[in-house]
């Protein structure tokens, strides 16, 4: 511990008697100051540690914390106390072994006069792990015409030199199980597999299309059906540079795009879905308006002959015509035209957005995370008895609500709806001795409307762990592999990503998933229609 950090640590207690306003406010700034100082010394070691790498020399061990006597943290989305619930398609299966081949084991010694009386089972389960090579050998014939005809290579393996259980295991080992595509290459040329590092990567990215498609479908079929989504981006890094990863989902879909940027624009745009066009309606008109967008601008758009601009050619064709050239101007009406090109396509107004509070979300019905709101209160750290005593007051009356919240979605009622908006009000205008606390709860009460949603809208989250859960995948991804190096590289990982995750939530195996689709029988259903066929049958 450096000694500032123990300096500050080793702060005495200020008499009752001896306190003032003052003497509170400067503590307050002082242990303001230490999250900077605790940044500043995690800076400071990872630069040691990454000296120690550069010398060859090993960095400072990460010992995490002993769980011994730790209980296992209740599940919060049943509020029952349950141990917390694995995640979708996790779950062991209890299947009827297919039998391949059967082995009759009789006795060494069977004394004469023995009785014989059936079987008794035992089951070994195994995998056959070995090269399987065919060779197709095409009969070609002249026929009397002096024309030749060849026969024809079987419909499941014209695509290519490599069978649909390789290629399945290549794109299972990699999407689903982050095999790196060295160790990949690796383990095949072991196993026996003449194959190259390139063509591990054109399996991995090329001649996916049908894949592309039905990745664009799980979208269009998920905010067909939803009245909510789960939102959340991430650090994706593309071609050597930060680039943002965007999810979109809820409990019957999973839906990423990879792209440069994570502004509203770019959110509008995924949520805009294949479509390419920017419609000026009246949704767009008020959108518009309600951002302060001078009135001379909108009446000149209000008064175009042609409302509806095909593509982004068109438009920024559309914008210079008009004049419209400030940064901020262009923004608004873009994000506008966008929000009308949604709309005018179907997509449900009354839809709920659930984020974090990143200022993207911020369209249409919009929610917050209860789990993030609460942290503003959660990192506050009292420096004497009484704003110890604050804390931890508002902290159980937070999560009393919290709770009673839960149990509204199950079984709301006017009555209830009214007592907990009263207790909202209380608990968030409260004003303590601990003046940081003060200020977090009166952040918190400014977002009343988004958090309390859930009062006319029982059937959304409370939280977003969800969105955070599902894109955890590109976290990992990053850790192992950096980044994507091509537009295709990173259009495949997120459109198997997104078929993963969304057969997953349906307890389809992916497995079998990949095989289905690669040897063209299509007997598990297009996951748009399972989404579809899912959702007006819930449960």
């Amino acid at each position: 511990m450096s000694l500032i950090n123990k300096k500050l640590m080793d702060l005495p207690e200020i008499p009752e008697d001896q306190r003032t306003p003052l003497s509170d406010h400067l503590l307050e700034i002082i242990f303001a100051h230490k999250e900077h100082i605790q940044l500043q010394n995690e800076i400071i070691q990872g630069l040691k540690d990454e000296i120690a790498r550069l010398k060859g020399e090993k960095p400072k061990p990460k010992i995490k914390p002993s769980n011994l006597g730790k209980k296992p943290k209740p599940d919060e989305d049943n509020g029952q106390g349950n141990i917390k619930a694995k995640r979708p398609g996790s779950k062991k299966k209890r299947k009827k072994l297919e039998i391949h081949k059967t082995v009759i084991v009789a006795p060494e010694n069977i004394p004469k006069g023995s009785q014989f009386k059936g079987h008794e089972d035992y089951f070994v389960q195994d995998l056959l792990i070995q090269p399987y090579n065919v060779r197709y050998r095409l009969e070609r014939w002249v026929t009397p015409s002096g024309q030749s005809i060849i026969g024809q290579i079987p419909e499941g393996v014209r695509q290519g030199h490599f069978g649909n259980i390789l290629i399945g295991y290549i794109l299972y080992q990699y999407y689903h199980c982050m095999v790196t595509q060295p160790l990949l290459l690796e383990g095949l040329l072991e196993m026996g597999i003449d194959i190259s590092s390139g063509q591990i990567n054109n399996i991995l990215i090329e001649g996916k299309e049908s894949f592309h498609l039905e990745k664009e479908d799980i979208l269009s079929a998920g905010l067909e059906v939803s009245d909510y989504v789960n939102v959340d981006d991430t650090g994706a890094r593309h071609k050597g540079r930060n680039g943002y990863c965007t999810h979109i989902g809820n409990e019957l879909f999973a839906w990423f795009a990879s792209t440069e940027s994570k502004s509203r624009i770019n959110f509008l745009t995924l949520l805009r879905g294949k479509q390419a066009d920017y419609v000026i309606n009246q949704d767009a008109l008020d959108y518009m308006q309600a951002h302060k967008l001078p009135k001379k601008i909108l009446q000149s758009l209000d008064e175009l002959e042609e409302k509806n601009l095909p593509d982004q050619q068109a438009w920024e064709s559309m914008l210079s015509r008009l004049g419209i050239t400030t940064k901020r101007h262009v923004q608004i009406v873009t994000e506008g035209a966008l929000l009308g090109s949604i709309l005018e396509h179907g997509l449900n107004e009354d839809i709920v957005i659930l984020s974090d509070d990143a200022g993207q979300f911020n369209v249409f019905l919009h929610a917050l995370c209860w789990i993030h709101a609460e942290r503003t209160i959660n990192k506050l750290v009292g420096f004497n008895e009484q704003q110890r005593d604050a804390l931890n007051s508002i902290k159980d009356q937070l999560w009393t609500l919290y709770d009673d919240l839960k149990a509204y979605k199950e079984n709301p009622s006017p009555k209830q709806k009214e007592d907990l908006t009263q207790r909202f009000d209380q608990l968030f205008t409260t004003k303590t001795c601990f003046a940081s606390l003060n200020q977090a709860l009166e952040r918190i009460y400014k977002n009343k409307s988004e958090l309390l949603l859930v009062l006319r809208r029982p059937e959304i989250p409370l939280h977003n762990n969800l969105s955070e859960n599902d894109i955890r995948e590109y976290v990992k991804r990053r850790k192992i592999s950096g980044g994507t190096r091509s537009d295709l590289g990173r259009k495949a990982r997120d459109t198997f990503v997104s078929l993963k995750k969304t057969c997953r939530k349906h307890g389809i195996s992916f497995w079998e998933y990949l095989q289905d689709r690669l040897s063209g029988k299509m007997k598990i259903p297009r996951l748009g229609d399972w989404i579809r066929r899912k959702a007006k049958v819930p449960g």
